[in-house]
């Protein structure tokens, strides 16, 4: 790993779901010195025990690697007028509370969730619903020395997740910023998500597509334009957390060598 490399790599988290790292990747992942967030979906929270999650994550808090999470997101809504739906949603948050104080991350990232074809005849009642959940959740996690990051995935517009960032400030809850999820799904530009949103960003997700479907490609290998992001990065005085998230292996070292480029334009490599 070359220098430049190794300053990428300190930098970044890299995302890797729970089994994979536990089955696969463990080795790789503690060579290489890299910071996971690790997934857990319902397979993690279900079939892995404490100790599992012990062993596993040992060698990160031995070697002082930052540890990130993204929370289970398949098939739940925190604001669903369904009560067992909701119910469900709680409990896959519960035992995310539980490993908490193992793991002992930094943020843990969640879907906000909403999606404006499902649920727009009943926004009101669904944004009131899935804020009450984020307020136990993020008051939770604050109380264990974490901090909840909302996500986008499916919303069109920032003004669809802002009144989960403005009703929670006091939770210092924050917006992940996923710009492949924004590039494919977002149907106003990358400024105005910055516009609104930008005071609110805690974390970047990044990766590339080609804008028809959330393909994470390396970054530079889609369409995505990042220079309004680094546009916005020049003004802030530190760094939000940035996850790389590739889904092959192959995929990582070109998104380290594109957001190397990034760094040195804004003088921070």
């Amino acid at each position: 790993m070359t220098i430049m490399q190794k300053k990428i790599v300190n930098l970044v988290q890299v995302n890797i779901p729970f089994r994979m790292l536990y089955e696969d990747f463990i080795d790789l992942f503690v060579e290489l010195g890299l910071n996971p967030e690790i997934g857990l979906d319902a397979d993690a929270l279900d079939n892995y025990s404490s100790s599992d999650f012990k062993k596993i994550i040992s060698p990160f808090h031995r070697n002082e690697r930052r540890i990130t999470v993204h929370g289970p997101f398949l098939d739940l809504s925190p604001g669903s007028s369904d009560t067992a739906i909701r119910d469900i949603t709680r409990c896959r948050l519960e035992q995310v509370l539980e490993l908490v104080p193992i793991l002992k991350p930094k943020t843990v990232v969640c879907h906000a969730g909403y999606e404006e074809d499902r649920y727009s005849y009943f926004h009101e009642s669904w944004l009131e619903k899935s804020l009450e959940m984020w307020r136990w959740f993020g008051e939770k996690l604050l109380a264990a020395g974490t901090v909840l990051m909302l996500e986008n995935v499916y919303e069109k517009k920032p003004a669809e997740i802002l009144p989960f960032l403005s009703g929670l400030q006091n939770l210092k809850v924050g917006f992940c910023f996923d710009l492949g999820h924004q590039f494919a799904f977002g149907k106003v530009p990358l400024d105005s998500w910055i516009d609104m949103l930008g005071p609110y960003i805690g974390q970047l997700h990044l990766h590339d597509n080609n804008g028809s479907k959330d393909e994470h490609l390396p970054m530079g290998n889609g369409k995505i334009d990042f220079h309004p992001l680094i546009g916005f990065l020049k003004k802030r005085k530190e760094l939000p957390l940035i996850t790389l998230e590739p889904h092959e292996e192959a995929d990582l070292w070109p998104s380290v060598e594109y957001l190397s480029g990034m760094l040195d334009v804004l003088g921070m490599e």
